[in-house]
């Protein structure tokens, strides 16, 4: 898949929702746009994964200073 942001992909895995649900594709055709999502859609996960790494939660420390804490995951 071609580099492409986020926002871009969801936009475009909706797209090859719509047509699958359509039922108009041949099967060729649905094969291949379904292939086509779960590439975008992988793409999508790791740049979740991506941003979750990087999201740093501020903490108030003692004394009032803040300090940066790497995101935990809340289970």
């Amino acid at each position: 898949m071609k580099n492409i942001s986020f926002e871009e992909a969801i936009k475009e895995l909706e797209k090859i929702i719509e047509a699958l649900e359509t039922g108009e594709l041949s099967l060729e055709d649905s094969l291949k746009r379904y292939e086509d999502g779960v590439k975008l859609a992988a793409d999508c996960q790791k740049k979740l994964d991506k941003a979750r790494e990087k999201i740093e939660i501020l903490a108030k420390k003692e004394g009032g200073l803040f300090e940066k804490e790497t995101f935990k995951e809340i289970e």
